[in-house]
C-alpha cells in the first residue's frame, strides 16, 4: 500500500475504497496509534475477544473458531487473557474501548460468577457496544448469550454412569456462585433423585478450574466412597484421573471419570477421556453471528441460544466394580 494512499485515508480524503480505508484504519488501531480527529467516531474493524485463560485447551479452540469466523467477516479480533495478578476484566475494557473496537466476545468471564463484580459490562451496555457471552451467565445483564446446555451434559453423563451399575457417583464443579456449575449441580440432584440413587450433599465439590482443583476435589469424594465421578470440565477430570492414581487404584477398573468440553487430545490420554462434548464450532460460528447482527442494528434479542451437547464414551468409564 503506498503511502499516498495511507495519506488519504489519514486526511479522510476520497478516491480510497472502503475496504483499503477499513485496512489502514485497523492497521493504526493494532500498532496503538491514535487516530485523527475527523476519524475518530468511527469504530475500528476490531473485536475484543476476552478469555479467563490459555492453560485449558478449549479456549484456545474458542479463540481460533471466533478468530476464523470474524475474519470471514472482515474483523480482526483483539485477544485478552486474564491472568492471576495481572490485567483484570475491567482494565481489558478499557483498553478495548480505547481502540474503539466494534464489539466484545466473553468467554467464561466474570459474569458467570453471580457473587463477582458487574459494573464494567454495565459500561458496555450504556454505551450499546455490541456483546455476546460464551455460555451461561447471570440473568440481569442484557447481552444475548450463547451457551451449551448443562441440564443435558449432565443427563447424559449420569445416564451413562448409572447404565453401567455406579450408584455412588461424585460431581466435581467450580465455584457454588459459577451459573454453570450451579445448573450442573441442580440437574444431578434431578438425575439421581429420578433413579432413585443417592446424591448427599457430600458428593458435591466445587473447586478451582484447574488440574490441582480436580485433583484436591476428587481425592476427597474417593474418601468418602465414589465410584465414579463427573467433572465441570476435561482440566477437572485429569487432576482426578491424577488423584485416582495417587491412591494406587485404577481408572475406569476402580473408578470411572467422565469430563467436560472434548478439549483437544482428550482422546490422547491414557485412558482416552469420556467426556461430553461442547459443540464448539456451532457455538462460536453463533456468537459472531449474533455480534455482527448487533453491529449492522439488527434487533437482537438478549436471549440464550441453548446448544446440545455429546456424550463421547472412550476408556476412562466402566462397569462398577461389585463388593464382594
Amino acid at each position: 500500500m503506498s503511502e499516498a494512499t495511507v495519506s488519504r485515508v489519514l486526511n479522510n480524503k476520497p478516491g480510497v475504497s472502503d475496504a483499503t480505508r477499513a485496512s489502514v484504519l485497523t492497521a493504526l488501531d493494532v500498532l496503538g496509534y491514535e487516530r485523527p480527529t475527523q476519524l475518530r467516531g468511527e469504530r475500528a474493524r476490531l473485536v475484543g475477544l476476552v478469555l479467563p485463560e490459555l492453560q485449558n485447551p478449549i479456549f484456545p479452540a474458542l479463540a481460533d473458531v471466533v478468530g476464523d469466523a470474524l475474519a470471514q467477516q472482515g474483523f480482526t479480533p483483539l485477544l485478552c487473557t486474564r491472568t492471576t495478578g495481572g490485567v483484570s476484566e475491567a482494565e481489558y475494557i478499557d483498553l478495548l474501548l480505547q481502540h474503539r473496537v466494534s464489539g466484545v466476545v466473553f468467554a467464561g468471564g466474570l459474569y458467570a460468577q453471580a457473587e463477582a463484580p458487574h459494573g464494567h459490562y454495565r459500561r458496555l451496555a450504556d454505551r450499546k457496544l455490541p456483546v455476546v457471552l460464551v455460555n451461561a451467565g447471570v440473568d440481569h445483564l442484557g447481552f444475548p448469550r450463547v451457551s451449551c446446555d448443562d441440564a443435558v451434559a449432565v443427563d447424559q453423563a449420569m445416564a451413562h454412569l448409572l447404565a453401567l451399575g455406579h450408584e455412588r457417583v461424585g460431581l466435581v464443579l467450580g465455584s457454588a456462585d459459577h451459573v454453570p456449575s450451579a445448573r450442573k449441580a441442580a440437574a444431578f440432584r434431578a438425575a439421581a433423585a429420578a433413579a432413585g440413587v443417592p446424591a448427599p450433599a457430600d458428593v458435591v465439590e466445587h473447586t478451582m478450574f484447574s488440574l490441582e482443583g480436580g485433583q484436591v476435589a476428587a481425592t476427597k469424594l474417593l474418601e468418602r466412597g465414589v465410584t465414579a465421578m463427573i467433572c465441570a470440565s476435561d482440566v477437572l477430570a485429569l487432576g482426578c484421573v491424577r488423584a485416582v492414581r495417587r491412591r494406587g487404584m485404577a481408572v475406569p477398573e476402580q473408578v470411572s471419570v467422565i469430563g467436560y468440553d472434548d478439549s483437544p487430545f482428550m482422546n490422547c490420554m491414557a485412558p482416552a477421556l469420556t467426556t461430553v462434548r461442547q459443540p464448539i464450532e456451532a457455538m462460536g460460528r453463533a456468537a459472531v453471528e449474533l455480534l455482527v447482527a448487533q453491529m449492522e442494528r439488527a434487533d437482537v434479542a438478549p436471549d440464550e441460544l441453548l446448544f446440545e451437547p455429546e456424550l463421547v464414551v472412550r476408556a476412562s468409564t466402566a462397569p462398577a466394580r461389585r463388593p464382594r
